[in-house]
Order: C-alpha cells, then structure tokens, then sequence
C-alpha cells in the first residue's frame, strides 16, 4: 500500500476522524484530507506525530513496498482500544454539553455515553470546588478510572474555556491537551505516568493571572 491508503486504513481502524486527527496534529482538515487524496505529503515532523498517534514505525508509514506490514505494536491493545474510547466519551458529554442524566447521588451531575459495549459515566460534586470521578467499563466489568477535584480562584474562570480545553484531550492527555490557549485563556497540564496509573494537575491562566486549577489522578481496575 502507498502512503495515503495506509494512513486511511490506520485511521479507520482507530475510528479517528479527519477533523480529530487534524486536531491532533494542529494543522487543517484539508491537509489531511490532502495526504489521504495522494495530492501531498506530511513532512518529518508530522510523519513523527502520525507514527506515534498509531504506533507504527516510520519506515512502515513511508515505503510503498506491498508486502510492508504493520509492526505487533500497530495492533490495538486493550489499554489504548479503552482510550480511544473513552476520549470520544469524554469529548461528548460535560466537554460538549451532552449526555447528561439523571443525578446518582444528591445534586451530582452525571454525564453517561455508551458505544459498542463500552460504558463512560462522569460524575461530579460541586461547582466552583468540586470532586469527581470518570470511570469506564466494557460488557459490564470496570476497567479504568480516574478521580479529579479542582476549584475556580476568581471571576476571570471561564467554564466555557474549560470545556474547549478538555475537548482537545487525548489519548496520552486524560483530562486536556498539555498547553492550548484561546484569546486570553491558556491552559496546561502535568501528567506523570500513562493510562495505566498516572496522576496530573492542570490549570488556567487569564491574562497570566491564575484562575482555575484541578488535580487528577488514576488507571487501570481490576
């Protein structure tokens, strides 16, 4: 296969969009969408990126040799299979608005997305402080967690900034992306570990003033 079959072939099976991986990569749709067309080619840099996001080698992503296979670590494990997953689940519920329910526990928001057999619920105290926790499960068993609790530290917090940020999460970056900044907001996280057990704090600056800040920690259950 040519580079753009493969890269097709790779995002399909990641069930990654064009727009999502766009995103991932910081650059436009369109760029994508030429890669995917034949009509370029991504520099080293993005070629880096793409090597990453689907953990496959360089070498497999730029030779056209027909008998090129995927590396073992191209397949999917159950860990990263988890966290695709539940960052579409997290881009789709409080980060959007959607798919809230019917509160749990006494004035707790919860948030609830399935897919596939796959279970995301959110489910939070509070407001301007509050606690948390998101957790996954796939045909009834837990599998992954991770409790948060963070606080807003004056009026320049803006929620919709917050909820912006936590969109553009990923799969290597549970709560947000490690800097993103619009207009005046800038956020950034530390995170220490993996999916398998890591811990974070994250926060939001307006006009260099801190104003949000949250610590998040979690992994795998069994």
């Amino acid at each position: 296969m040519n580079f753009n079959e493969k890269l097709k072939a790779l995002r399909a099976r990641q069930r990654i969009t064009q727009e999502e991986l766009s995103e991932r990569l910081g650059i436009s749709r369109q760029a994508v969408a030429r890669w995917e067309s034949a009509q370029a080619f991504p520099d080293i840099q993005n070629l880096c990126e793409l090597s990453s996001i689907f953990c496959v080698s360089l070498d497999y992503l730029v030779k056209n040799s027909e008998c090129e296979k995927a590396p073992a670590c191209g397949k999917i494990s159950a860990m990263h299979e988890l966290a695709l997953f539940r960052t579409k689940a997290a881009k789709n519920t409080y980060a959007a608005g959607l798919c809230q329910v019917e509160s749990c526990r006494p004035e707790s928001h919860d948030f609830r997305f399935e897919e596939d057999g796959w279970l995301y619920i959110d489910t939070y105290l509070g407001g301007e402080k509050f606690s948390g926790e998101e957790a996954v499960w796939k045909g009834g068993t837990p599998l992954w967690a991770m409790n948060y609790s963070g606080r807003v530290l004056n009026e320049n917090f803006s929620g919709d900034f917050l909820k912006l940020a936590l969109r553009n999460c990923t799969e290597e970056f549970p709560r947000g992306p490690r800097n993103f900044s619009a207009e005046e907001f800038f956020y950034k996280t530390e995170l220490q570990g993996d999916m398998e057990w890591f811990w974070g704090f994250e926060e939001i600056f307006f006009r260099d003033e801190k104003c949000y800040e949250c610590h998040y920690h979690g992994g795998a259950v069994k």
